[in-house]
């Protein structure tokens, strides 16, 4: 059928029963991956200009944080919200909309004239974000066949990974060469691109007739909202007198919240999708590994570099072998995962991942480069193994018409993991000193071992 007899179809007619056809399929995937690289990119491209910016506005470095954790923080607050608009408007236009003002407050970050002017920008972009992330898996499903559904998943993963592992080094290049603006500069042509490719190419999806619950998504905002800042609270050893307060808030927004989703068959917190055993240890599962994955991310450079003496290059050298393995691993896994048993690949992953961690805190006074990169790589290949059968299976978890909660929750599952994570090697270095950082390492490895036990716990369900 033509594009101009499928416009004129009724929605119930334009929903492909098993993903799209191709050509169509190719660019809605291509709009997929290129928006995830947009968001993933921006989550750790401004940290390494965090010094420059400040020195520019002649602002105290430790207000200039908010450019990275306002981003985050915007996108852990919006992400409940924003997948339940798509569940009730179409996931295509959410994620259309998201593209969109994610483009135009990057535009706004080139052009700020202070700290605060680029602070609000970032945030706003971070809404951006999380429209595209809180439906990224949902719109994904509408666009592949179901037998492909878990090497898609995959390539989604690989992508993370090598966004992940590229956005210091753009960084770097880019301040290298011209101002930091052009670190939000390069978001306007490929923001753009697209929205065009996303306009014409993703799909429409299954609606509900649920009223948006407006309650609701203020008191996820502020629940979701409220543990970010709680645990980074505690990372930090803030007073008791301030921590407190938000403790209360947060646990009032959620009894509020819950006693809402109790009364709803679709909740904006997705209880009904929680009560699926599958569901619920596939979301513990993603939560105690990313908080693994943190654990180790961000106590491995002090180790390196304040233990073993290494430089600033060779520490990011010795970075690399982690991503890359999970690169290589997470679309195979993505693809084992259409034929076989998610718990126990993910179980064997976690499993690796855990020995790699415990391995890495057992370096000797005088490790070789490749003794680190081997210990790396095994990290990265279990992480890869986990990543892509996990996320498969709580999607496929989920009633086709809930794709959208249960891409929500995906996300929420792995920022609140990777929160826990870096709140913890904080707290471990300010104890312990330089020590904390191998003591975050075993740390990790528990996380992932208590990861691998979730795992495998679904085989009996």
């Amino acid at each position: 059928m033509d594009q101009a007899g499928w416009q004129e179809r009724p929605m119930a007619a334009r929903v492909a029963a098993d993903g799209l056809a191709m050509p169509r399929r190719a660019f809605a995937w291509a709009t997929i991956i290129l928006g995830l690289t947009l968001a993933v990119l921006d989550g750790s491209i401004a940290n390494v200009a965090l010094p420059t910016i400040a020195e520019e506005f002649k602002a105290d470095p430790a207000v200039s944080i908010w450019i990275v954790n306002g981003y985050q923080l915007a996108i852990v607050m919006a992400l409940l919200p924003l997948s339940t608009l798509g569940e009730r408007y179409g996931y295509r236009w959410v994620y259309l909309y998201g593209i969109l003002l994610f483009t135009v407050a990057s535009l706004g970050c080139v052009l700020a004239p202070s700290l605060q002017a680029l602070t609000v920008a970032r945030v706003v972009q971070g809404l951006g974000a999380a429209g595209l992330m809180s439906v990224n898996a949902a719109v994904l499903r509408y666009t592949v066949p179901q037998v492909k559904f878990g090497a898609a998943i995959g390539m989604n993963a690989l992508v993370v990974a090598a966004a992940s592992t590229a956005g210091p080094a753009i960084s770097g290049v880019l301040l290298a060469l011209a101002s930091w603006r052009w670190l939000f500069a390069i978001n306007l042509p490929l923001g753009v691109l697209v929205l065009v490719l996303g306009w014409r190419s993703l799909p429409d999806s299954d609606r509900t007739h649920d009223r948006f619950d407006v309650p609701s998504a203020v008191l996820s905002a502020l629940a979701f909202g409220l543990v970010v800042t709680i645990i980074d609270s505690f990372g930090h050893a803030i007073a008791w007198g301030i921590v407190l307060p938000q403790v209360v808030a947060c646990v009032l927004a959620f009894i509020w919240l819950f006693a809402r989703a109790r009364r709803t068959a679709r909740p904006m917190l997705p209880l009904d999708l929680l009560r699926l055993p599958i569901f619920s240890l596939s979301i513990s599962t993603s939560v105690a590994s990313f908080a693994a994955q943190m654990l180790a991310f961000v106590s491995l450079p002090f180790t390196f570099q304040m233990l073993y003496q290494m430089s600033p290059t060779g520490v990011g050298i010795l970075m690399m072998p982690w991503p890359l393995a999970v690169a290589v691993v997470a679309p195979l896994a993505g693809r084992l995962a259409d034929r076989y048993s998610s718990a126990v690949l993910g179980g064997t992953g976690l499993i690796l991942l855990a020995v790699g961690l415990v391995l890495l805190g057992l370096l000797p006074a005088h490790p070789a480069d490749w003794d680190i990169a081997w210990r790396m790589a095994l990290c990265g290949a279990g992480f890869g193994l986990f990543q892509s059968p996990n996320n498969r299976t709580m999607i496929a978890a989920a009633p086709r018409e809930r794709s959208g909660a249960a891409s929500g929750m995906l996300s929420v599952a792995r920022l609140m993991g990777q929160s826990i994570g870096t709140a913890l090697v904080a707290l471990l270095l300010a104890q312990f000193g330089i020590a904390g950082a191998v003591t975050a390492l075993f740390t990790g490895a528990a996380f992932a071992a208590v990861a691998a036990v979730f795992s495998l716990t679904r085989l009996a369900v």
